[in-house]
């Protein structure tokens, strides 16, 4: 740990107690100066943040660059070994849409991509829009959607340049390549085209920052004159559009994380108003498709928790017409469906297994597509097209690249259209990959995916970078990801412990990680840990640990809990300050989030839970690991003062340990640095960090 001393004191936060009285109790912070007043200003623009804030933050920043001094090296030779391993010319495969074919292409060295067509499959390629002249001159730069209009002459395209996630929409003569004058902001960044190709539907965000208004843009008409096509007033419900893969319907998709409700928006009427699919009911979620005169519904309704599949009659679909088509298996979760003219597909998992099962409609016959590994992740593709039998899909595993697939849903056959290129060398025989199902603490069985080369001496002595997340009902796939090699390559486990919280093992595996039952998901974490050393794959002081956003709070909590595991924490962007947050109705995300931790302030038991594990709330007097947090200046999903406070709570509190470091992204949101090589720069600070903590720092670079 000689590379991580601290060469000077950390920067000092001055204790500034603010007290809440609530349900009897006094919760007393000490750091909620860190939040900025002008806030939801900052997210709009950053340059507005406070200057002591911005002092505050600097600091922390150069204070962590010079205790990573040391590694600037070990860094720079990640980065390059990483960069080694990106194509850097690499394209998409083409999606035909009627005469055009779309795809996404990078030039070499471009941190953004360029999207792109083709007349027919060889013809002459057009630059529809390059990301990397558009980024030019900015610190930050997200595509949010690029949506080409039915009748291919304009692209309807969104961009954030500031991290917070407000788009701004334009649309672009593709024709002239020039983007016409309008320009529409505080956008969510989503677009459905009509199918006369005179307009198109798009979200904005109220003053919370959340996506609560439909509306329609009539092309040559002023935005300030759209129509507005449907509002949520609930605070607890986003609000999204997409359209179905017949491409005849758009859908308003109203939801939290327990319940959705979606209403159809006929393309092909100018002057379309929403059509109520299933009135809201709580806890009912669904999904829907469309064909022909029925639509497909994937649903947990009737106590389906794992969904089921039903059809309806598109005329009248409510809740009383629907009819089993796939019905409910406990224990395989339905994850999503598309349908097209001949066939319904379904990429289903059962624990923590994927397989596609392809339906004919005409007569109901159904065939898997599965693969032998032991551990991998599947994923849908659809394309543009609806009349085709033709299902695009992706596989990959811990040791194999991604694959691309073409696969004749009537004959039975894939085509292999593009296999992920490691340009730097890629041997999968030279790496295990291995799926353990491992007891928690209540006996409950919790999946773990590792990969390891294969010459690693499984006697205890490997370190592992243990990841986890745990929340949403998000499954973390065990695909094929470029960057952990530099550590496996050096003696390292690469685990993931799919704990509670997700639905790697169906719903109920969400269920049992939600609000009053959260604690499974850090026990479920600690005993993959635990496990993984008693096999023999590690030895606890061993582990580090890697988590963000919703896994940054597990991160802070199994740093409370079992602090001894653990040689170093990791905290992307995390989610600590859970209390205080779930208390504060103005921010963007809380009212949609009660369901999924509770409501403190109207609810005690709820108040009572969270308080038990609130990483915040609960650091103590106790030796800590090192621990590196990482924010973003302008995220308006985890704000940058949850990880800022955490960080000067754990200094004043903690006996010893550390170094507790802070490294807030002054110019970028929620997912770091946008551009795909800048990205990773961020990387290999948690790598060199990673490494440093287990004494591999001066590893050969």
């Amino acid at each position: 740990m000689r590379f991580l001393t601290p060469p000077s004191p950390p920067p000092a936060a001055p204790r500034r107690p603010v007290e809440t009285n609530l349900h009897g109790q006094v919760l007393r912070d000490d750091y909620a100066w860190l939040k900025a007043e002008n806030w939801k200003d900052v997210l709009k623009s950053p340059r507005k943040l406070p200057k002591e804030l911005r002092q505050h933050l600097k600091a922390e920043n150069a204070y962590t660059e010079a205790v990573l001094k040391p590694l600037g090296k070990l860094r720079r030779g990640l980065v390059r070994e990483m960069r080694g391993r990106i194509r850097e010319d690499d394209s998409t495969v083409p999606e035909a849409d009627g005469p055009w074919h779309y795809f996404t292409r990078y030039a070499e060295g471009a941190e953004h991509p360029e999207l792109c067509r083709r007349e027919g499959p060889s013809g002459d390629v057009a630059v529809l829009l390059d990301c990397e002249a558009l980024a030019q001159g900015k610190d930050y730069f997200d595509l949010g959607d690029a949506a080409h209009s039915p009748d291919h002459r304009l692209l309807a395209w969104s961009a954030d340049d500031s991290g917070s996630e407000y788009y701004t929409i334009k649309v672009r003569d593709l024709a002239t390549g020039e983007d016409t004058a309008l320009s529409i902001g505080q956008a969510e960044g989503s677009i459905v085209w009509s199918l006369d190709s005179t307009a198109f539907y798009y979200v904005l965000l109220d003053d919370n920052h959340r996506p609560s208004r439909v509306m329609r843009h009539r092309l040559g008409t002023d935005p300030t004159d759209d129509a507005l096509v449907y509002e949520a007033t609930d605070p607890g419900h986003f609000v999204d559009v997409d359209e179905t893969q017949s491409g005849r319907y758009g859908t308003i998709v109203i939801a939290d994380h327990e319940t959705s409700e979606v209403h159809l928006l006929d393309l092909s009427d100018p002057d379309a108003r929403p059509h109520l699919v299933a009135a809201r009911e709580p806890e009912l979620r669904y999904s829907v498709e469309h064909h022909g005169d029925r639509l497909f519904i994937k649903t947990n309704a009737d106590g389906a928790d794992d969904g089921k599949i039903v059809g309806a009659p598109l005329a009248n679909p409510g809740r009383s017409q629907w009819q089993d088509v796939v019905p409910h298996r406990p224990g395989t979760l339905i994850v999503s469906h598309v349908v097209f003219r001949d066939h319904l597909v379904r990429l289903e998992r059962e624990d923590a297994r994927p397989r596609i099962v392809v339906r004919r409609l005409g007569d109901g016959e159904e065939h898997e597509i599965a693969f032998d590994e032991e551990t991998y992740s599947l994923w849908l593709l659809p394309g543009y097209a609806f009349d085709t039998a033709t299902l695009r899909f992706g596989y990959s595993s811990m040791t194999t690249p991604a694959e691309i697939y073409d696969y004749d849903m009537e004959e039975r056959s894939r085509t292999l259209r593009k296999q992920q290129e490691v340009p730097s060398g890629h041997d999968p025989a030279c790496y295990v990959t291995r799926r353990l199902m491992v007891p928690s603490h209540d006996g409950e069985l919790v999946p773990v995916s590792l990969l390891h080369h294969v010459d690693t001496a499984l006697d205890g002595s490997a370190p592992c970078l243990l990841y986890g997340y745990g929340s949403y009902g998000t499954a973390i796939s065990a695909n094929f990801r470029t960057n952990p090699l530099s550590l496996v390559d050096r003696g390292f486990i690469y685990a993931i412990a799919h704990v509670r919280g997700g639905t790697e093992r169906g719903w109920r595996w969400y269920k049992d990680g939600k609000r009053d039952k959260k604690p499974n998901t850090f026990k479920d974490f600690i005993a993959a840990g635990r496990a993984l050393c008693a096999a023999g794959y590690t030895s606890p002081g061993r582990i580090v640990a890697h988590g963000g956003s919703a896994g940054g709070m597990l991160m802070g909590a199994v740093a409370n809990m079992s602090p001894d595991l653990f040689a170093a924490i990791v905290a992307d962007v995390p989610f600590v300050d859970v209390m205080n947050t779930m208390l504060d109705a103005e921010l963007p995300l809380t009212p949609p989030e009660w369901p999924e931790w509770g409501n403190p302030a109207a609810d005690a038991a709820a108040f009572e839970a969270i308080l038990s594990y609130s990483p915040y709330d609960n650091v103590r007097p106790q030796d800590y690991p090192a621990i590196l947090a990482m924010g973003g200046l302008s995220d308006p999903r985890v704000t940058y003062w949850e990880p800022a406070k955490w960080v000067a709570k754990l200094r004043a509190t903690m006996t010893g340990g550390g170094p507790v470091l802070l490294r807030t992204n002054m110019s970028a949101g929620h997912g770091g640095a946008s551009g795909r090589f800048d990205h990773l720069k961020e990387v290999a600070l948690v790598f060199a960090f990673a490494l440093a903590a287990v004494g591999l720092a001066e590893t050969k670079t």
